[in-house]
């Protein structure tokens, strides 16, 4: 008796045993509402979105808390696109929303009703690489290779927002027409937001500088 008295151990005004009881009452009583066609406690209704990745529409019915990066890699199995640090921090997740690069891993992806997605994958036109992944490779613009992806479309997009004007931080005459020249400060400027662990920084921005300075292919 003394023994089944100490295994009852008080949190507040409950025992150990009162504790496990109320617990197993619940899990309980959610089996039954399922049982009976009830929605669980805590569920959350899916809502309906429509966007187009790479070239494709989607017709989708999503938990409002799935990131655009967990239906990229969970649901549609693109896994071009990394997790890395999963705080918008390392860039290994970026891809190309509307024309501009964002961190896929901070977008919930009800948010992109209506929106065009081009993740790595859909970068190539067939058998045919895009110019800045034949760049990274003749350069030797990775090591490990995690980071790549998001490294190229940050580069494709970094190159588009570049030739429309959009200035950086180290941009002189921000007032000028001038097209803006995309020196290796500037790359690096604009490429801020993409860690490389390994280190790769020279030969990514001698990639990028060599299709911002090559003329574009047919």
């Amino acid at each position: 008796m003394a023994s089944e008295k100490a295994a009852e151990v008080s949190a507040g005004d409950i025992t150990r045993r009162e504790f496990h009881t109320e617990v197993a009452g619940i899990a309980a009583l959610s089996m039954a509402a399922e049982v009976a066609g009830a929605a669980p406690a805590g569920f959350v209704p899916g809502i309906p979105v429509a966007l187009t990745i790479n070239g494709q529409e989607h017709k989708l019915e999503l938990d409002p808390r799935v990131t655009l990066l967990d239906l990229l890699r969970e649901r549609l199995h693109l896994t071009g696109s990394k997790k890395g640090c999963d705080h918008g921090q390392c860039g290994a997740c970026t891809v190309i929303v509307n024309g501009r690069r964002v961190k896929s891993c901070l977008m919930l992806a009800v948010t992109l009703e209506g929106d065009k997605v081009t993740t790595i994958e859909g970068l190539a036109s067939g058998e045919r690489l895009h110019r800045m992944q034949e760049a990274f490779l003749s350069f030797d613009a990775f090591q490990c290779g995690y980071c790549t992806p998001g490294q190229i479309c940050s580069a494709v997009a970094a190159l588009d927002e570049a030739r429309a004007g959009v200035p950086s931080a180290v941009t002189p005459r921000l007032a000028s027409n001038e097209p803006i020249q995309l020196t290796e400060d500037e790359i690096r400027e604009r490429m801020a937001g993409n860690i490389c662990r390994c280190g790769a920084y020279p030969n990514i921005v001698a990639a990028v500088r060599y299709v911002a300075e090559s003329p574009r292919k047919a």
